[in-house]
């Protein structure tokens, strides 16, 4: 997937109508009235964010008789949930590296604050001498 194409399914993704459209069209095929119910707008401010999703190829349209069905095109949300994976994947093992390193440190100061304990008892039993 190119970065334009990346752009294009990200900006589409950005609008919270956009998203509505798209979790409705994911239990199936939807008219253009049908998918615009549930928002106060009009047809033409509809069919806007539906081409929008079209051109993001995130939507498609097919005609049947007097009746457009918009259907869900999962393919660019399977390339970003990969674009994404990769980046959930680099913050795991950073957050994994971190909690290492604190554990180590946590041990470390342990290890410390028990050798300090041990040096005081040393040296208070050399001054009773």
């Amino acid at each position: 997937m190119t970065s334009d194409h990346l752009s294009n399914t990200f900006a589409a993704l950005a609008d919270p109508t956009r998203r509505a459209i798209l979790a409705k069209l994911a239990s199936g095929e939807a008219s253009v009235t049908q998918l615009a119910e549930p928002f106060e707008m009009s047809m033409p401010a509809i069919s806007k964010h539906l081409k929008v999703l079209e051109r993001a190829g995130l939507i498609a349209r097919g005609r049947e008789a007097q009746w457009r069905p918009c259907r869900l095109e999962p393919a660019p949300l399977k390339q970003v949930a990969g674009w994404v994976e990769h980046y959930r994947q680099f913050w795991e093992q950073s957050f994994d590296r971190l909690g290492d390193y604190l554990r180590e440190l946590k041990t470390n100061e342990s290890r410390n604050h028990e050798s300090r304990l041990k040096e005081r008892k040393n040296a208070g039993k050399q001054r009773k001498k």
